[in-house]
């Protein structure tokens, strides 16, 4: 089964992103705006065991930390992706490499970019104008994370939690 490990960001992000993956994402239906800690991973029910083992010690190894979202950006030109830039604080990198590390296979195919897509599949030219547009509005965001979640991957593509991990308290 594939499973994979994300950030889901407070409502009022989601909300603003939907709005957005509403008309301009296909995988709008798929899986709720996150921030990607893991790309999609295979796993068998023995090695799941070991996995939320080490999810749950890392969460209780890690406290909660703020990002902040000021900015949109894009993947261009390796592919026509909008995102929300989420600024690349220390916390999070630290995070996003434990899931890299001991007992998880190392998937990392690019350089870890914080983000929330908000757009993708689009062809050139809505492309270029959605970009335009969004670059010249000002989004600004705070949020606390306090929590990450282990998904796995229906049949039908969509993407559902199987767990929550929650960070120890302060």
């Amino acid at each position: 089964m594939n499973y994979g490990i994300a950030i889901f960001p407070s409502k009022p992000i989601q909300d603003q992103a939907n709005a957005f993956r509403k008309r301009y994402d296909p995988h709008y239906s798929l899986i709720p705006p996150h921030i990607t800690l893991k790309e999609s991973f295979k796993a068998n029910d023995e090695m799941l065991d070991n996995i939320t083992t080490e999810l749950k010690r890392i969460a209780d190894a890690a406290a909660p930390f703020q990002i902040n979202i000021n900015k949109v950006r894009t993947f261009s030109p390796v592919t026509n992706t909008i995102y929300f830039k989420v600024e690349p604080v220390q916390p999070l990198l630290d995070l996003q490499a434990l899931m890299h590390k001991g007992i998880f296979e190392d998937t990392n195919t690019h350089t870890f970019v914080p983000h929330i897509t908000i757009a993708q599949d689009l062809v050139h030219d809505e492309f270029m104008d959605v970009l335009g547009r969004l670059q010249m509005e000002e989004f600004h965001f705070e949020d606390t994370v306090d929590r990450f979640q282990l998904l796995y991957q229906l049949e039908n593509g969509s993407w559902t939690v199987y767990d929550t991990f929650v960070f120890r308290k302060e």
